[in-house]
């Protein structure tokens, strides 16, 4: 089998130290390797295989489709393109909206970011965004995103983006005493962040509703602050739903657990929306916002945008994820996956917090020192013990992903009740061996 190393350049690593089995087919919530090899997704990969790897039914899809029409440009319908958006502004309830297809959770935030300031009649209207967020590593989402691996490369302010303190209640940069008075300083210094800007000078704030790479999962009372916030002074506000939709936090889409007091004005999608079968990703807009844009042109495109294979997978993803029930499955397995993670946190004084839990997904924060909450590393750096931990798990079939000093869990919505206690339980032994220099 052909050796990648010396020929593809990979992301997010050294190139010198990538070494990692080739994989060859997976079913359900396990994947395969070379060697036959068996391993138990507990991340869905990059947080994306929320239908597990291989479904039929997707992949029945993809293949009928591919024997009508594999590719059409925008200029012309495609059935699937046209049903798929259908489905997507009835799932999300923004009857009357648009949506615009791209190819992934990057192009994604851009074009949120270009139709806002369009809507707004804002073109070169600030936008507010968060410290220690992820909305993608082109050069406009880089600016977007308050991430430390990047923010050397790009300057925020030539783009037009301001980034604000987080909602990271277990270490609150407002110094609040509980998740509730984090969650409303937090919000509160976004208005008054738009304020000082002055409202008319900002386009939008764009916000991930709940799950994010970066740990940090906002208490429940940010968001219904933050749409009041954006809303009362006519800023439009974009959910970036790219890792937390699909059941990934227990509702289609995590901004939907707060009601319509949460509902955003925009929100980007990908991943989940054919369970990284095929790449797509989409903008979906209210009818208020699509209202302002219908008659004026629409500066932008992609030669891969609605592309009829990647929305004939979406349209089955959706179907599954109906069918069998995934969302709610997520809900009440995602609420025993934070008991036993709870559980765990008692008897394991290297876990210093965990948060998430509203689906399958969830976040163990590690700590030199529970008392002080002396974090392993430095952030974003992750200590040798925990990269150590993820081979150790491989050599014992579960796939764990970290982050600086973060264990991420989303397995797939089809995991097995039995195969996820089994890797929790594994997460608990390899944690009782880690050693902190």
């Amino acid at each position: 089998m052909t050796d990648e190393r010396r020929s593809v350049l990979h992301s997010w690593c050294v190139q010198a130290d990538w070494n990692a089995p080739t994989v060859t087919g997976g079913e359900g919530a396990f994947f395969t390797d070379e060697h036959g090899r068996r391993y138990l997704d507990m991340s869905s990969l990059a947080e994306c295989m929320n239908l597990g790897h291989q479904h039929p039914a997707v992949v029945r899809a993809i293949r009928d489709q591919a024997e009508r029409l594999c590719f059409v440009t925008a200029a012309w319908g495609a059935e699937p393109r046209a049903r798929l958006a259908e489905r997507l502004l009835e799932r999300s309830g923004f009857e009357g909206g648009r949506v615009f297809f791209t190819l992934g959770g990057a192009d994604a935030n851009e074009h949120a970011v270009k139709f806002a300031r369009q809507a707004s009649a804002r073109p070169r209207g600030w936008v507010l965004t968060r410290d220690r967020s992820y909305h993608g590593a082109s050069y406009a989402a880089m600016a977007f995103s308050g991430d430390a691996r990047v923010s050397h490369q790009v300057d925020a302010g030539a783009f037009h983006v301001e980034h604000v303190p987080p909602p990271y209640a277990y270490r609150c940069p407002f110094g609040s005493a509980s998740d509730a008075e984090c969650a409303e300083r937090s919000a509160g210094h976004v208005g008054r962040a738009i304020d000082a800007r002055g409202a008319g000078e900002v386009a939008a704030v764009l916000m991930e509703p709940d799950a994010g790479t970066n740990g940090i999962v906002a208490p429940d009372g940010y968001w219904p602050r933050l749409r009041e916030e954006t809303r009362s002074r006519g800023v439009l506000l974009i959910a970036d739903e790219v890792m937390s939709g699909f059941g990934r936090c227990g509702e289609w889409f995590a901004w939907q657990r707060f009601g319509e007091g949460g509902r955003p004005d925009l929100m980007t999608l990908a991943k989940g929306l054919t369970g990284a079968h095929l790449p797509l990703g989409a903008v979906v807009l209210s009818r208020e916002v699509a209202a302002r844009l219908e008659h004026e042109r629409l500066q932008t495109g992609l030669t891969y945008c609605g592309h009829p294979l990647s929305c004939a997978a979406g349209l089955a993803a959706l179907q599954a994820y109906e069918d069998e029930g995934l969302v709610e499955r997520s809900r009440a397995l995602g609420s025993r996956m934070l008991a036993e993670l709870r559980a765990m946190q008692d008897r394991a004084p290297a876990v210093g917090d965990v948060r998430g839990g509203h689906g399958l997904f969830a976040v163990v924060e590690l700590v030199k020192d529970r008392a002080t909450r002396e974090p392993v590393s430095a952030w974003p750096l992750t200590h040798e013990s925990l990269e150590a931990l993820v081979t150790r798990g491989r050599d014992e079939g579960v796939s764990f992903a970290v982050r600086g000093n973060l264990v991420l869990l989303a397995p797939p919505l089809v995991i097995q009740e039995r195969d996820l206690l089994d890797a929790l339980a594994l997460l608990e032994r390899l944690l009782a061996t880690l050693e902190w220099s």
